[in-house]
């Protein structure tokens, strides 16, 4: 178990970031990434504090974070999520990419170790070996498994070009070269390992872009080119608590001839495999297990705000709001209700490993890109135009010429104007900041476009029940034997 700082200390290396035209020389004190790189050390703080029952017992007997856990049984499934639960409250659901989601991928691989034995033979021990490294060393990963968008009606060997997507230029006895890119490269900036491989589905012809390898985020060659700041300009902490703190970029990830060592593949040229190490190891299941922990955490953090706000308003009491604060109650328990159902009835797969029921967790998954939308439709009903009848920055709070009128006038009948605004600020960053847009963005497409994740509920309902249900009734019943019909 490693600390914030020893996690801080990781990620001072020559990793090549772009941010306006220009290199970044240290994430951890440039305006655009210090925020979110001390949050995620807040979260390495938080785990290695006993106190906190973060660690668990490995399969060698060692100690490691409960993050990596491949849960054996429905305990160990919710162990594992209270541990990531107890992240997910410290970010307040608004760090997407923390540490805890794609050590779960890892998870998956390691647990499955049968489904990598259909690749090269060389390789099938890779994504095993792997996971115990991250595992003991207490890696934060990052990944990238979508290609850029440039044509999306055509397959990447179908592009104008080769090597737009992220493939192999070369290979030779040490390793393979590649070269391309990806997106989204969440998080990517502060992390130690970038995993690397494509969860859209590969046609016939794009063998040289069906692979999956981690990668250091100093490899060189490895670039990543990201979005605008939310954090980088902002004044103060108490005018963006959100945009400050936990604004963890996204980024277009390039390889520029990046060498990969063989014992960094997990899959080589294999379209079936790659979409295999997904769906046939439980990877894709206890990552989306974590992110459904995150999200409810979300949600629930949201309608609390609500309630504050309505309280502060005076309006709490007005049955109509009260009906608003109800939808917004019975939504969060739609989400955390599906995501408990799918620990409470977990499923055993032929290897031992106590998977989430997909049925409620990608029943979950289809709901998301339209609750989160609801939630901040609601959201914004309830918060009304006060948000916008806020001073510019907590200077005019502090300053003599200005300090007596925030007081007198921007109050509310329950508090002072210095927790008003502070209250009325953290709503703004949630609904009308740039980091409040990109959030109900990334929600809305969190699984992919809606169909996609629709898609995972339809596949995973398991319609059998259902079915036999309907048949049921209709085998009870027939036209009546002793009735005439007339033409």
């Amino acid at each position: 178990m490693r600390t914030g700082k020893q996690y801080l200390a990781s990620i001072q290396d020559n990793r090549s970031i772009y941010m306006d035209g220009k290199k970044v020389d240290d994430v951890t004190t440039h305006p655009a990434f210090k925020g979110i790189s001390q949050s995620i050390a807040k979260l390495y703080d938080i785990a290695a504090d006993p106190a906190n029952d973060m660690t668990y017992k490995t399969e060698e007997g060692t100690t490691a974070n409960k993050i990596y856990m491949m849960p054996k049984s429905r305990e160990e499934l919710r162990d594992r999520r209270a541990a990531i639960q107890k992240w997910s409250e410290s970010t307040y659901g608004f760090v997407g990419r923390s540490p805890d989601h794609v050590a779960a991928y890892m998870a998956g691989f390691a647990s499955a170790p049968d489904v990598f034995e259909r690749g090269l033979p060389k390789l099938k021990d890779n994504a095993a070996n792997f996971y115990k490294f991250a595992r003991d060393n207490d890696l934060y990963l990052s990944y990238v498994i979508i290609p850029p968008q440039i044509d999306r009606s055509k397959a990447a060997h179908e592009l104008e070009e080769q090597f737009l997507a992220t493939g192999v230029y070369k290979e030779n006895e040490d390793g393979i070269v590649i070269r391309g890119s990806q997106m989204l490269g969440t998080s990517a900036a502060v992390s130690n390992y970038l995993f690397v491989s494509c969860i859209t589905p590969l046609r016939p012809g794009d063998e040289t872009y069906a692979v999956s390898f981690v990668v250091p985020m100093d490899a060189p060659g490895l670039k990543l080119y990201c979005r605008p700041s939310f954090a980088a300009d902002k004044p103060s902490v108490y005018d963006y608590p959100l945009s400050t703190q936990f604004d963890e970029s996204d980024a277009l990830v390039v390889f520029d001839d990046v060498f990969i060592p063989w014992e960094h593949v997990f899959v080589y040229k294999d379209i079936k495999l790659v979409q295999a190490q997904f769906h046939e190891t439980p990877a894709h299941r206890i990552g989306n297990n974590q992110a459904q922990t995150r999200y409810v955490t979300k949600v629930k953090f949201i309608i609390g705000l609500a309630r504050k706000i309505a309280a502060a308003n005076g309006i709490d009491k007005i049955p109509s709001v009260q009906e608003k604060l109800g939808e917004l109650a019975s939504l969060a328990a739609t989400a955390e209700g599906l995501l408990l159902a799918s620990e409470y009835e977990c499923i055993f797969d032929h290897r031992g490993n106590a998977i989430p029921n997909p049925r409620f967790l990608y029943g979950a998954m289809g709901l998301q890109n339209s609750i989160y939308p609801q939630v901040i439709h609601i959201f914004r009903e309830l918060v009304g135009g006060g948000v916008l009848q806020v001073p510019s920055s907590y200077k005019e709070l502090v300053n003599p010429e200005t300090k007596a009128d925030m007081d007198r006038y921007v109050r509310s009948s329950t508090m002072g104007a210095v927790e008003k605004v502070q209250l009325f600020k953290l709503a703004w960053d949630i609904i009308g900041s740039e980091f409040g847009g990109r959030h109900q963005q990334y929600e809305m497409f969190y699984a992919g476009a809606p169909f996609v994740a629709k898609g995972y509920a339809y596949r995973n309902y398991g319609y059998d029940e259902a079915v036999a249900l309907a048949e049921k009734c209709l085998n009870s019943y027939s036209i009546p034997e002793d009735s005439l019909v007339e033409s």
